[in-house]
């Protein structure tokens, strides 16, 4: 197999030829056929994580097949089209797997970050973490569902049943759940980069009824905001922009330290709220709305041994959508 690998903490990925994985107990082997590159990718390449696994192949949005079976594997066969996520194995034990909460798992691992992921030809998941796909659709145009329309559709819940919903960072994640917003008949409102003209021209395509600079003041005030782009200090603009009552989704698992900001602007029982990793319920509940809501992302698609290049673009704001490496 070939992969990309991260050796060491800020280094450039290299391609290694390596044997194939093996499955073991309750596991399966993918070959990927596609990959998206999400912003938790630079995080990971970028060093702002804790506890990161190295050498590692970063890469959590994978569609593949199934290419062979651990032992007793009996939710999957060869040849079946899956999705592999950011959550790869829970313990199964701590008090949170028992409570419903296993994306709190106290002994998570985590694909592309402490377990290897898809920036590679072949990928060895845990069968319970494996979405089925069916064959409907293209491997490109499914890879970012697997972790920016997860993500995106957790915090989507979260925000509630906000008619009036504001999206800060209009990217991979951003894109997707403007779509399934529109559907549900919410009035979306687009923050992008300041001059992003291509972000807002989108976000207007997809339905936005308002799209603009992310210090711009909407034209009317949110019911609720869901932050994407890993700036604290989107914090106090999201607070600022939302009525009393009204709740702010942080989506990210890394962010910029929030700077202070005065108590007025959580008054009047504003809520501000994170949202942390994904549950398999997220994944089969966002994966069966997704086509009811025609969810199109916006894709390009590179080769897998581009890696460097398009995660310099990602961290430069150079992608529309999402990006998606093909081994």
């Amino acid at each position: 197999m070939r992969a990309m690998v991260l050796a060491a903490p800020r280094a450039r990925l290299r391609m290694e030829e390596r044997p194939d994985p093996n499955p073991g107990e309750g596991q399966i082997r993918v070959r990927v056929s596609a990959c998206g590159v999400c912003r938790t990718d630079l995080h990971v390449a970028d060093a702002e994580l804790p506890d990161i696994r190295y050498p590692i192949v970063p890469g959590h949005e994978i569609v593949g097949h199934v290419d062979l079976l651990g032992p007793n594997v009996a939710t999957h066969v060869v040849g079946d089209r899956v999705g592999i996520p950011w959550l790869g194995f829970t313990c199964g034990n701590c008090r949170f797997c028992r409570e419903g909460m296993e994306n709190l798992c106290d002994r998570p691992l985590f694909t592309g970050y402490t377990r290897d992921g898809g920036y590679a030809t072949h990928v060895v998941a845990d069968a319970r973490y494996a979405f089925p796909l069916g064959e409907a659709g293209d491997d490109v145009a499914l890879a970012p569902l697997l972790c920016a329309g997860l993500i995106g559709w957790r915090s989507l819940v979260l925000a509630g049943e906000a008619e009036r919903l504001g999206i800060y960072g209009f990217g991979a994640a951003g894109h997707i759940v403007a779509q399934v917003a529109v559907w549900q008949g919410r009035s979306v409102h687009a923050f992008t980069r300041r001059g992003d003209v291509a972000a807002q021209d989108l976000a207007r395509r997809l339905g936005a009824v308002w799209a603009g600079a992310s210090d711009e003041t909407p034209d009317t005030p949110l019911d609720a905001a869901i932050i994407y782009a890993p700036a604290g200090e989107l914090v106090p603009a999201a607070l600022r922009a939302v009525r009393k009552g009204g709740r702010v989704v942080c989506a990210g698992i890394h962010m910029s330290d929030i700077p202070s900001f005065p108590y007025d602007l959580l008054w009047q029982e504003r809520q501000l709220i994170s949202v942390a990793n994904l549950t398999r319920q997220d994944g089969l509940d966002f994966l069966s709305i997704a086509p009811q809501a025609g969810v199109r992302t916006e894709t390009t698609a590179f080769p897998l041994d581009q890696a460097n290049e398009v995660l310099d673009m990602l961290r430069n704001g150079q992608i529309l959508g999402a990006a998606v490496l093909k081994p």
